[in-house]
């Protein structure tokens, strides 16, 4: 038998042969492209995963580059979607797999077909209201879920499988704004990023080569700075809204049509229905009140001392405020 890129992983007895063509068929969907997302996609497409889809809704901003791995400095300074840019990356590593980029803000509307036909649905965002929203589709449609998240120095990452605990569990309901340590207010830590990630991936590997153990569903947290590490069991909650009593209320469209990004000073603001925007005649629209810069994928507008990155769904992050009434306000007068 040749020696193929995958040698050394087949080599390992829970991998194998079988193994890593069941790899090659099964469908990751990762949700943001972020920190997390970046190093979870380059492992999985290393691994040789067969099919991944990246769904993010940002741009790269210069402050992503300590810890988002698959961007770089022009990226950047061309503020590109994020999927996109990933997706060009990852495919420059391993061009066997098929990767699909989606520029999009998961939400009630979008996320079922979205997330359709999934192996595994690898969570890389930032904030419990999308985890809980990927959360109802995993119960509803039992797909397995991978979670991670890193503040700090903190890592923590976990698999939540049918027929166990789900992450409403866990987090009954959307934390309170301000009740919980963020980028913003704690920092990360690069190499925390890649330990969530690494455990991350160690799971959502386990679940696409059939080696989830029902008797340990457990979140690991690790104290990346201090090296200390401990295991929090998953226990399914028999008055669970979503996995006792089948109520998929995020799905249902519980949740706010805004979101301030994480240490960008920008709150983005979506359409209260599904939108198709004609960028070019908004750029004609918006050039008469500011400096307007159109791309393939958006379209940014510098107004009244902010600036709008314009998707062609509707969304706009609007960048110099963390208040969103004003980011609602602004998106109205200008986009109606």
């Amino acid at each position: 038998m040749p020696v193929t890129r995958y040698h050394r992983q087949m080599l390992l007895p829970v991998v194998g042969d079988e193994g890593q063509a069941a790899l090659a068929r099964a469908h990751a969907v990762i949700v943001g492209v972020g920190a997390l997302g970046c190093a979870s996609a380059d492992q999985l497409v290393r691994a040789g995963v067969g099919r991944v889809t990246l769904i993010d809704r940002d741009v790269v901003e210069l402050t992503n580059l300590q810890r988002q791995t698959l961007y770089t400095e022009l990226d950047a300074r061309e503020r590109r979607p994020k999927a996109v840019a990933a997706a060009e990356r990852l495919a420059s590593i391993n061009a066997e797999i098929a990767i699909t980029p989606v520029i999009a803000d998961l939400t009630s509307r979008n996320a079922a077909a979205l997330l359709r036909g999934a192996s595994v649905l690898i969570d890389g965002t930032d904030n419990f209201e999308t985890r809980l929203l990927i959360n109802d589709v995993s119960v509803r449609d039992a797909i397995p879920y991978a979670y991670a998240g890193v503040v700090g120095v903190t890592a923590m990452w976990g698999a939540f499988t049918p027929g166990g605990a789900c992450l409403r569990c866990v987090v009954p309901e959307v934390p309170a704004p301000g009740s919980l340590p963020t980028c913003d207010t704690a920092g990360v830590l690069g190499a925390a990023v890649q330990t969530a990630a690494s455990g991350q991936c160690v799971e959502v590997l386990r679940v696409l080569l059939g080696h989830i153990d029902p008797q340990r569903r457990v979140l690991t947290e690790q104290d990346c700075w201090r090296g200390t590490r401990r295991e929090v069991r998953l226990v399914a909650d028999p008055a669970c809204p979503c996995c006792a009593m089948r109520r998929f209320e995020f799905l249902e469209g519980k949740g706010s049509d805004t979101a301030v990004l994480c240490g960008q000073n920008a709150v983005q603001v979506s359409p209260e229905s599904p939108a198709s925007i004609d960028l070019p005649a908004m750029a004609k629209r918006l050039c008469t009140l500011g400096v307007v810069t159109l791309s393939p994928h958006m379209l940014r507008a510098s107004v009244d001392g902010h600036e709008l990155t314009i998707f062609a769904d509707g969304r706009a992050i609007v960048k110099g405020t963390t208040r969103p009434e004003a980011a609602r306000a602004l998106y109205a007068r200008l986009m109606g």
